[in-house]
């Protein structure tokens, strides 16, 4: 099947119709080696770094931990544009990215945590859930079901990011509302996504 036209909403990530592209889906070879994964390895190799930084500090905010942040977060963007500019889609990219952001969430969470800078009830909660879609992922693709992200997933990225930003530049009243948005976001989607897990486990064929 042709590829849709790249118009500024495809580019952009806003229209997403149509099946995802062949190259990312099981079975395809991996592909490493082009320039959207390389903005990938480039975010994942980060992490650590902002990880070092930020508990370094003295309260875990501040320009530098912030901006490292919001490049790791922003670089998902960026090889996504990359990959439908280049047409260089990969089954790398397609299981890295996912694997990074909640890395990055995860990482956020620990720092906002140990300087307390938000909630740490909503901040358990969200560890708690990344970690669980980790572990549903990786049981999904043992049973042939991979969960592609819904909508509520998608739109629970930018708050979720921008209250970690937010708190660690030093707005933590912003951040903490933009947690809560994505938090209840994020929550929705797990609920979605076990609910098609569910159901395409149901829709195999029995041994």
């Amino acid at each position: 099947m042709a590829e849709p036209p790249l118009k500024a909403r495809r580019l952009l990530g806003l229209d997403r119709s149509g099946p995802p592209p062949a190259q990312t889906a099981a079975g395809q070879p991996l592909r490493p080696w082009t320039i959207p994964n390389a903005i990938g390895f480039i975010r994942l190799a980060l992490i650590p770094v902002f990880l070092v930084v930020a508990l370094s500090s003295s309260d875990g905010t501040g320009a530098l931990v912030a901006t490292l942040f919001a490049v790791i977060g922003w670089g998902d963007y960026a090889d996504g544009i990359a990959a439908r500019v280049t047409r260089q889609y990969s089954r790398l990219g397609a299981l890295m990215d996912p694997v990074t952001d909640r890395l990055l969430v995860l990482c956020g969470a620990v720092v906002t945590w140990r300087f307390d800078l938000l909630p740490r009830w909503a901040l358990a909660v969200l560890a708690a859930r990344e970690l669980a879609m980790l572990l549903l992922g990786r049981y999904g693709l043992r049973r042939g079901v991979e969960l592609r992200i819904n909508w509520p997933g998608r739109l629970a990225v930018a708050p979720v990011m921008g209250s970690f930003f937010f708190a660690m530049a030093g707005l933590q009243g912003l951040g903490e509302v933009m947690l809560y948005v994505g938090l209840a976001l994020a929550l929705l989607a797990t609920g979605l996504y076990v609910r098609t897990g569910l159901r395409e486990l149901r829709a195999q064929p029995r041994p």
